[in-house]
């Protein structure tokens, strides 16, 4: 049997004796995610949402067609489905092929065909799809039934706005959680707005959890000495229509379950035995890095998503020699994608430990990709850059004419390792036990991956004037403690993320988030004049948003939330539904109750109000608007280290208040409005005849 090849908008029959088909969408590029589907079409619409075939939805309601998802094949990769037309219901006149893509764009793609198989397998007719430009998603082909006979069309027709949008034109109702809004809900005027700075994310970043995630059990709590934050959750709404989010499976590493003994000790991916000094180290965690990411497809793109780099085909060297005028430069790795045709490609420095990057070294790799036409310069070090997409080092502007400079902090590389391992998924058991390996290393202290685990060498001055009164704005030493608070900040939104699976925000006035000079300038102000650092953070799904206020006079860690009160019921009602909430907090939680008009807050212990609510209930008649609750531990005053260290302590109370306070807490739901009871109809004349 000959094999037909098509061409765009041809089409042919096929034979009687045809019955099942396999429909093959291949492509070249087997790092790249294609998912292909199927619409049943009435009319040239589907009968329903049940008529749309893919990824979410594997199987016709009839059972005549069935996505089998993605196989590896030697010009690259394919997604397969199969159709039964014998068992397709009379009223459908076709069945549309389609494919789409979570990231770039079909004109990327090398190889990109369509190919029919019989039930045998046997090749029917092939479609090589060369006209594919901007699209997201793409119609590659139909079957459909014309006088009885089933034919197929090379269709070759493309959509800008992705699976859904191409679902949403043939009629599905599709309905994908909107994104989280990037301006947070704020009472203050516009030039005060509050906006949520996000961390460069994946593409594969999780949608936030209608309910408030939950932090996983540690193995050390930090001082019991605070309590919770209530707000408003967001009430789950029935969702009507098609989710076109792909949802991904997480895999576990495999755990040995063979040893002879609990004193044997499981091989090492990455060793950290015999790690000697500072070059030694950095050439270990720079090799485990880039191998990983070789190694390990949804990682290297999570870790290149911060460098906006391609999606594609990942391959990493190490200390590769380059000549610069008369010297000879080693960076210490490289990275190349390849996507289609196009070759993406960027030079890597590396600093562990203490190690710092210096502008000399950056612009002189800087200058070698310049020379050989590479996209960009990534550094990668313990240094935590203020901001999202701010650098440490600044460097001349003439140096990022042709090429970008990036900057990533190793708590960030660690956050990416931690999402996919935990909520994104690896992709299979051995993927997952690799990047298991990656984390277990580079979390040793001895890999040198520390994260942002030291306030500076002006913390002690900067904290002993603020104790003496003597600390004023215009001391040179108060902006590097403001700086390192800001990124102290962002590791802590890094680690709530990886350790929640959504996205933990830092909410700020606009002006701040987009001016880095503003935003120190307002830290130092603050530290200066009132002796305090401070950050409010915000948890998709939780209650409220949480404050942090590190208080340097009172040497204490405040963490705090305020709650909405229910809208019905006297005081003594609203106060009790809070307290019930509340059993497993901690017993010197404070809760503040804010009455309405001019009456005075009530404030007490958890611990003296949980028998009755009676000392929270104002002497006066007033209505309850809102709670706040607050944890106090002590702070710590070492600029590193862990006991009794500055940073563990801020660190331990934020996520100490969210595991015993915020997290068990639900906002109030008004009930659902009640229909009035039915009035009972009159009886007619007709009626009353009988």
């Amino acid at each position: 049997m000959t094999t037909q090849a098509l061409t765009r908008g041809e089409n042919t029959s096929l034979a009687s004796t045809v019955d099942r088909v396999r429909v093959v969408v291949g492509w070249s590029d087997d790092s790249v995610d294609v998912d292909a589907s199927a619409l049943l079409l009435c009319g040239g619409k589907v009968r329903g949402d049940d008529d749309f075939v893919f990824y979410n939805q594997p199987v016709s309601t009839d059972g005549a067609v069935q996505h089998l998802g993605r196989t590896a094949s030697e010009s690259g990769a394919e997604e397969c489905l199969s159709l039964d037309l014998e068992d397709l219901g009379e009223d459908v006149e076709a069945v549309a092929i389609t494919a789409s893509l979570s990231e770039g764009t079909f004109g990327d793609l090398d190889g990109l065909r369509l190919v029919v198989l019989d039930e045998t397998g046997a090749p029917l007719l092939t479609y090589d799809i060369g006209e594919a430009t901007t699209e997201t998603a793409f119609v590659f082909g139909e079957v459909y039934r014309r006088a009885g006979t089933w034919k197929i069309r090379a269709v070759g027709q493309g959509w800008d706005s992705g699976l859904a949008g191409l679902a949403t034109d043939f009629g599905v109702s599709v309905h994908d959680d909107p994104e989280t809004p990037p301006v947070a809900p704020s009472a203050a005027t516009a030039s005060d707005d509050l906006v949520e700075v996000l961390e460069t994310s994946a593409p594969e970043s999780l949608q936030p959890a209608p309910i408030s995630p939950a932090l996983p059990p540690t193995e050390t709590a930090p001082d019991p000495g605070g309590t919770p934050a209530v707000p408003d959750a967001p009430t789950p709404s029935r969702r009507n229509g098609v989710r076109t989010t792909k949802q991904r499976a997480v895999v576990a590493a495999p755990v040995p379950k063979l040893a002879g003994a609990e004193t044997w000790v499981p091989a090492r991916l990455f060793s950290i035995y015999g790690v000697g000094g500072a070059d030694e180290q950095e050439k270990r965690a720079t090799s485990a890095l880039l191998s990983t990411m070789m190694g390990v497809r949804p990682f290297a793109r999570a870790v290149n998503a911060h460098f906006g780099a391609p999606a594609g085909s990942v391959e990493t060297f190490l200390e590769v020699p380059f000549t610069h005028g008369e010297h000879r430069v080693i960076p210490d790795g490289v990275i190349r994608i390849a996507r289609g045709a196009k070759v993406w490609t960027a030079l890597l420095e590396v600093k562990t430990g203490t190690g710092q990057l210096h502008k000399e070294q950056v612009e002189q790799y800087l200058d070698v990709a310049r020379t050989e036409g590479y996209d960009a310069v990534i550094t990668l070090s313990n240094e935590i850059a203020p901001g999202t997409g701010e650098h440490p080092v600044t460097v001349s502007s003439n140096k990022l004419k042709s090429v970008a400079l990036f900057h990533l902090s190793w708590a960030e590389v660690l956050h990416e390792a931690r999402m996919v391992l935990t909520h994104r998924g690896a992709g299979d058991a051995m993927q997952a036990w690799v990047l298991h390996e990656l984390i277990r290393y580079l979390e040793h202290p001895r890999s040198g991956a520390t994260g942002f685990d030291d306030m500076g060498s002006s913390w002690v001055a900067v904290r002993e004037s603020v104790a003496a009164g003597t600390l004023r704005a215009g001391d040179r030493k108060v902006p590097t403690v403001a700086n390192s608070w800001i990124r102290l900040v962002r590791q802590l939104c890094l680690r709530l993320t990886a350790e929640l699976g959504v996205p933990v925000t830092h909410v700020m006035p606009r002006k701040l988030a987009a001016d880095p000079v503003e935003r120190a300038h307002a830290a130092v102000e603050q530290l200066a004049a009132l002796g305090t650092m401070s950050a409010t953070l915000k948890v998709p799904g939780a209650a409220g948003p949480i404050t942090v206020v590190a208080d340097l006079r009172t040497s204490k860690v405040r963490v705090s939330a305020s709650v909405p009160a229910p809208q019905e019921g006297g005081a003594q009602r609203r106060i009790s539904w809070l307290l019930r909430q509340l059993k497993d907090a901690p017993d010197e939680t404070l809760v503040d109750v804010h009455y309405s008009g001019t009456i005075e807050d009530t404030c007490e212990r958890l611990a003296d109000v949980r028998e009755s609510p009676a000392p929270l209930v104002a002497d006066r008649s007033g209505d309850v608007t809102s709670f706040e609750l607050t944890m106090v531990t002590p702070l710590g005053t070492k600029r590193s280290g862990l006991k009794g260290a500055f940073i563990p302590s801020v660190i331990g109370a934020t996520e100490a208040f969210y595991t015993t306070v915020l997290q068990p807490l639900r906002g109030w739901v008004p009930p659902a409005p009640k229909l009035s009871e039915p009035v009972a109809a009159a009886p007619s004349e007709d009626e009353g005849d009988e």
